[in-house]
């Protein structure tokens, strides 16, 4: 097991996805960030925090349980449903940008698309990841990425946040399959 990214890499490019996505949409004031739980929302509050520091702005956040949307529910372990906290105002019309730790198949992010469209229409929809890995299986790209990681298809890649794991730091493990 190797550490791919420290508390310190992480916090760089959260930083420099924030950055990026206040040039693309010159502010935050159109903006909503959706984290796609679990790490996927911590994410997007780490975001949220920078852009409204950076801009004095309080950016729009919420998060988006896809749960139900996914094409793999009878592959995976029966797991809690996370509810889906639309922000104040809603997404109708707005920039959403989807937040989540890893891209690997592009799975979980087609279920994302599938479940936000059950809460409103939005103007523009972008993808921020942590880490992207590769080894897609659908033609879905991410708009932000905080470091792209090539991986060989039996390594995992595992994402520690402080609010859940104590620790912040992205973990390569050999063998194990699917992340």
């Amino acid at each position: 097991m190797s550490v791919a990214l420290n508390a310190t890499d992480i916090s760089r490019a959260l930083t420099r996805i924030s950055h990026e996505i206040l040039e693309r949409y010159h502010g935050a004031d159109s903006v909503v960030l959706m984290g796609i739980p679990t790490r996927g929302a911590f994410l997007s509050a780490r975001i949220a925090a920078t852009m409204s520091q950076i801009e004095k702005f309080e950016v729009s956040v919420g998060t988006l349980d896809i749960t139900l949307h996914r094409d793999d529910l009878r592959m995976r372990p029966v797991r809690a449903l996370i509810p889906t906290l639309a922000p104040k105002g809603g997404i109708e019309g707005r920039d959403v940008v989807l937040i989540d730790d890893v891209l690997f198949s592009g799975r979980t992010v087609r279920a994302a698309f599938d479940a936000l469209g059950e809460i409103g229409r939005p103007r523009s929809v972008q993808l921020a990841v942590l880490v992207d890995r590769g080894h897609r299986q659908l033609p879905i790209r991410a708009d932000y990425v905080g470091k792209n990681l090539p991986t060989a298809l039996g390594e995992t890649v595992r994402v520690q946040l402080s609010e859940i794991d104590g620790i912040d730091e992205v973990l390569v493990e050999p063998g194990g399959g699917l992340a």
